[in-house]
């Protein structure tokens, strides 16, 4: 009978949960297109009078200042979505500040966010990571909203809360925008959650995130709802999903008696993308409500902005072609600013197109997802008397709760016996960067791919490398790692190195694996990708395994997918035995293992043209995207250019074939 009694008591307080959740935090999702997931045609902006816009920006200003905190924040949303970002986060930042509520931390931090403070996602993290599961959901919902999930370790541990089908759905809702399939089939099972408070929830997010097969089955689940408001959830998910009954009831719901349905069909009208809803929507701005006023206001400027774009688009530019004065542009890095910008550095070399001709390294910066760049600069200069090259850019272990420091580690290069690693780091997202921090302390060739450097959960900072006392003498290397457990300001040497037959262990790239142990693979001339083992944190490595990846000498890049905990594999999916370098860096391939390394699958080509190679990739997850560089070289003219790419997540687990066998 306790048992018994202490589920009524969850049950009940998990549906107090959901009342406060889907009436207090819903809103717009950035990047939401429900016209591309519903297949429709996205209609052309709405244009609003200038009188129609200045009350709205009046109605979100005043909203924005009210003692009632969410309509403040679903002001807040509004004026980001009205392009007023800095307006928000001026207002917000010292509110969060001074909040001890962690629900509504996570309302204040997912608004800074979504206002153009990356950073603030870190609140969010912090509060689903705490034991109280007091803030959770919240955590959850505002991750999704934001389309940030950090490493996804938390998200994906939220997944396993059975006790708790709200937060399992809403950190669903989070991985499953972020790729994961497993995430969105999870949301499609609770769709028919007994509970149906649980299964309008699931019915809120396939309407954001789910696919014109998801119509019928929300459509099944009409008849279970118990009130009106209730029902409007799985009504305004229609809606978004192109259903025309969903549309029409959506048109009655905003003009509902209840104050709570006119405004949750308010959000969805302009979610939906109903421009025919734009005249209702305007007289919704002298609603007696306070949140029917804000989320009115908040919808006409959504209808009011340029179609979103299609999430499944592939973004692929040639960023640093190549030129008769920069024939080769290679070995390139990316990373994420606090803004959401993009930074893409790569080596450019002068006049030639050998790994010893002069070279430094440059950046460009976009803005809009990689589709396009601003004008490049000079990041670091050739100081080596051959070259600099190589560049990774990474946000090192932050030193305070304001800091989050980018390093951009490098190859100086003053002969063939004399190559180190050195890194600067930037106390303002890249702008400048401080003096040089040498990292290789000991003499001879040491070589580290570009975008390489590995930050372990324990905040270790991890630098692989492969070395020889002289690359032309003893063409010949060995593998192991350097490592720093202060954020980078001091280096030591790993103890055991990694050998291989014939040129040895090459083009280390190191990843952490779920049970703690690092593993670090390697390129070599056996024709198939190695692996090494360490169980103390880099300081030793077991002997090369062989796994049953076939590759030729060339580098292969290793991941972990953050909405699935699945590992990515970039390789060249070839090999020619007898052949220069083992054969052709083409095609360039993908590989998923859910096995930690065990076994590969889902194989993709991402390039495959006979008369170009592709190599020395980089690569990131920023928000729902794989984001990459790689060099294409062209065989006829011998140019190595640098080309940005971007794919979402979910486009690796689409297809392929089914083993790398």
């Amino acid at each position: 009978m306790l048992d018994r009694n202490r589920n009524r008591t969850t049950v009940r307080r998990f549906r107090r949960i959901a009342v406060c959740l889907l009436f207090g935090l819903l809103g717009t999702a950035p990047g939401f297109a429900p016209a591309a997931a519903a297949g429709l045609t996205a209609a052309a902006p709405l244009e609003l009078s200038p009188k129609t816009e200045a009350r709205c920006l009046d109605v979100l200003r005043s909203g924005l200042k009210s003692d009632e905190f969410w309509p403040s924040m679903h002001a807040a949303e509004g004026l980001t979505l009205a392009a007023h970002g800095e307006e928000v986060r001026a207002v917000l930042k010292p509110r969060l500040s001074a909040e001890t509520d962690d629900q509504r931390r996570c309302g204040l931090a997912r608004e800074i966010v979504r206002a153009g403070d990356v950073f603030r996602v870190d609140v969010l993290l912090d509060v689903l990571g705490k034991d109280d599961p007091y803030a959770h959901i919240h955590a959850a919902e505002s991750l999704y909203k934001v389309g940030r999930i950090g490493d996804g370790r938390l998200l994906r541990a939220a997944l396993e809360r059975r006790e708790n089908p709200i937060l399992q759905v809403m950190a669903a809702a989070a991985l499953g925008r972020c790729g994961s399939p497993a995430a969105m089939q999870l949301v499609r099972r609770k769709l028919d959650d007994e509970d149906v408070q649980v299964s309008r929830i699931a019915a809120w997010v396939l309407g954001r995130l789910g696919e014109p097969s998801d119509v019928e089955p929300v459509r099944e689940n009409l008849d279970r709802a118990e009130d009106a408001f209730t029902r409007c959830f799985f009504e305004h998910a229609l809606a978004a999903l192109g259903d025309a009954a969903g549309r029409e009831a959506l048109r009655r719901n905003l003009s509902a008696d209840d104050a709570r349905i006119r405004a949750l069909a308010a959000v969805f009208a302009g979610e939906s993308g109903m421009r025919s809803a734009a005249s209702r929507l305007t007289s919704m701005l002298d609603d007696p409500n306070e949140d029917v006023r804000i989320r009115a206001a908040q919808s006409l400027f959504v209808l009011a902005r340029p179609p979103a774009r299609d999430p499944r688009q592939d973004i692929c530019v040639d960023v640093y072609p190549a030129t008769d004065e920069h024939p080769r542009i290679t070995e390139g890095s990316i990373i994420g600013l606090r803004d959401g910008a993009l930074l893409y550095a790569v080596s450019e070399f002068i006049r030639g197109t050998g790994d010893a001709a002069a070279a430094h390294i440059v950046a460009r910066r976009s803005s809009d997802g990689g589709r396009t760049w601003e004008a490049k600069r000079v990041l670091q200069e050739n100081v080596g008397q051959r070259n600099v090259m190589s560049v990774t850019l990474r946000r090192l272990p932050r030193r305070d709760a304001a800091q989050h420091p980018i390093g951009m580690f490098y190859l100086v290069k003053n002969s063939l016996s004399d190559l180190k690693v050195y890194l600067r780091i930037s106390p303002d997202e890249g702008r400048t960067f401080g003096d040089p921090i040498r990292v290789t302390d000991a003499p001879g060739y040491h070589v580290m791919n570009n975008d390489r450097v590995t930050i372990l959960s324990t905040d270790r900072v991890i630098a692989p490398v492969a070395w020889t006392p002289d690359i032309r003498k003893r063409n010949h290397l060995t593998a192991f790692c350097y490592y720093s457990d202060d954020g980078g300001r001091t280096w030591q040497r790993g103890r055991r190195e990694v050998d291989m037959p014939r040129r040895g262990a090459m083009e280390p790239d190191v990843l952490e694996l779920r049970d703690g142990r690092l593993v670090m693979i390697l390129r070599n001339q056996l024709g198939y990708i190695a692996a090494s083992y360490s169980d103390d944190g880099g300081h030793t490595w077991s002997e090369p395994v062989r796994w049953d990846v076939r590759a030729p000498e060339a580098p292969a890049t290793l991941r972990r997918i953050p909405a699935t905990g699945d590992l990515l594999l970039v390789w060249n999916n070839n090999y020619e035995p007898g052949a220069g370098h083992s054969g052709r860096r083409t095609p360039l391939s993908a590989a998923i293992s859910r096995d930690e390394g065990a076994t590969w699958t889902n194989v993709r080509n991402l390039e495959s043209r006979t008369d170009r190679m592709y190599s020395y990739t980089s690569l990131i997850f920023v928000g729902p995207r794989a984001v990459m560089s790689y060099y294409v070289r062209d065989e006829k003219t011998g140019r190595l250019s640098s080309r940005f790419r971007s794919l979402p997540v979910r486009w690796f687990y689409e297809s392929g074939k089914p083993s790398v066998r």
